[in-house]
C-alpha cells in the first residue's frame, strides 16, 4: 500500500504539475510522511487538490505502515523470522549428527545429554511448544512430522550418523523407523517402545535397537537395591557429568595397527592407559574381560575404560568411535 502511494503521488505531480521524476518523489515523500519542508515548486488548483487527496490517504497508508512494522519487532515476529533462518543454515551446514524425533520427556533428556557431550543433533517435533522450548537453547529442530521422507531429507538424514525415534505412540515410531530404514540402509536406528508387542514391529521395520525405557528403569531400580556399588561405577563410567573417566568403543578399520594384535603385544594399557573390558566381534558375539592374549581384528569393537584424554588418544591413534 505504502509503495502503490508513492508510486500514485509520484505519477501525480509529474502529469499534473509537469515536474520531473525526482521533484515529484521528493515532494510525494515529504507530503505523505508530514515532514513538510515545503513546496518543491509553486502548485496550481489541481496540484493542491492532489496534494489534499494525497494527504488522506498517504498520511493514513504511512502510519500505518509503521505500526504493523513496530508490531512485527515488539511482537517477536522478526526475531523468529531470523531465528527460523539460522535455523535453516545450521540445517544445512549439520554433518554426522543424530536426529531426535520427538521432544517429550524421554526426547529432552536425550538432547540435554547428546549437546553435554558435544554430539551434534537435530530435533524433530510436531508440537511448537516443545519445539520452541529446544530452539530456545538453541538446538536445530523442525516442527514437522518425523515419519515423512521430506522431512528427514531436510534433517539431513543422508548425512546423519544416526536416528533416535522417542516420539509418543509406538505406531509413530514403526512409521518414522520405516521411512527412515527405506532411505538409509546403512543407519543406526534406535528406537523407544512403549508396550511389548510393539518391540518386533520395530526391529522388523528396521530398528538397530529397541528401547524400552520402563523395562530398562525397573532393571536399573533393582540392580541398584542388589548391587548399589556396581550401578554407581557404571554411572561414573558412562556418565557424561563424570569428565575424567569415559567408557567408550573403539572401531578397528582395516588400516588400524591393532588389527591382528593380540591386547598384550598392542600395548594399549601400557601406552595409552586404558583397559579394554569387552571385544565386539564382527560377527555379533561380545567376549568380556578378555585375556591379554585375545587377539584384535578388523571389524572388531573394543569397549575401554579410562580418563578421557587417554580414550580420546586411542581412539586418535588407532580408529574412530562407532
Amino acid at each position: 500500500m505504502l509503495v502503490t502511494v508513492l508510486a500514485g503521488g509520484t505519477a501525480g505531480y509529474v502529469l499534473i504539475e509537469g515536474w520531473n521524476a525526482w521533484d515529484a518523489f521528493y515532494m510525494t515523500v515529504t507530503t505523505v510522511s508530514t515532514v513538510g519542508y515545503g513546496e518543491v515548486h509553486p502548485l496550481s488548483a489541481g496540484g493542491r487538490v492532489f496534494t489534499v487527496v494525497l494527504i488522506f490517504c498517504g498520511v493514513g497508508t504511512a502510519f500505518y505502515t509503521a505500526t504493523l512494522l513496530a508490531t512485527i519487532i515488539v511482537e517477536g515476529g522478526l526475531h523468529q523470522r531470523f531465528e527460523k533462518r539460522r535455523a535453516t543454515r545450521m540445517l544445512e551446514d549439520i554433518n554426522d549428527h543424530f536426529i531426535l524425533c520427538g521432544y517429550g520427556r524421554i526426547g529432552s533428556i536425550i538432547a540435554a545429554d547428546l549437546h553435554q557431550q558435544g554430539v551434534p543433533f537435530v530435533v524433530i517435533e510436531r508440537n511448537p511448544q516443545r519445539l520452541r522450548d529446544a530452539m530456545e537453547r538453541r538446538w536445530p529442530g523442525l516442527e514437522a512430522d518425523a515419519s515423512r521422507e521430506e522431512v528427514l531429507a531436510t534433517a539431513g538424514i543422508h548425512r546423519a550418523r544416526g536416528l533416535i525415534a522417542a516420539v509418543g505412540t509406538d505406531a509413530e515410531n514403526v512409521f518414522t523407523v520405516l521411512t527412515a530404514r527405506v532411505m538409509r540402509p546403512d543407519l543406526f536406528i534406535i528406537a523407544r517402545v512403549e508396550s511389548d508387542d510393539a518391540e518386533h514391529k520395530l526391529r522388523r521395520a528396521g530398528a538397530d535397537r529397541v528401547i524400552s525405557p520402563y523395562q530398562i528403569g525397573a532393571n536399573h531400580m533393582v540392580q541398584t537395591a542388589l548391587r548399589p556399588a556396581v550401578v554407581d561405577f557404571v554411572h561414573l563410567a558412562t556418565s557424561s557429568e563424570r569428565l575424567d573417566l569415559s567408557m567408550e568403543q573403539v572401531h578397528i578399520r582395516e588400516d588400524s595397527a591393532l588389527a591382528n594384535h593380540s591386547i598384550v603385544d598392542a600395548g594399549i594399557r601400557q601406552r595409552f592407559g586404558v583397559i579394554v573390558v569387552g571385544i565386539k566381534r564382527a560377527g555379533g558375539a561380545m567376549e568380556f574381560n578378555p585375556p591379554p592374549e585375545a587377539m584384535m581384528r578388523a571389524g572388531d569393537e573394543l569397549v575401554v575404560l579410562g580418563r578421557t584424554d587417554s580414550v580420546k588418544a586411542l581412539e586418535k591413534d588407532k580408529g574412530v568411535v562407532a
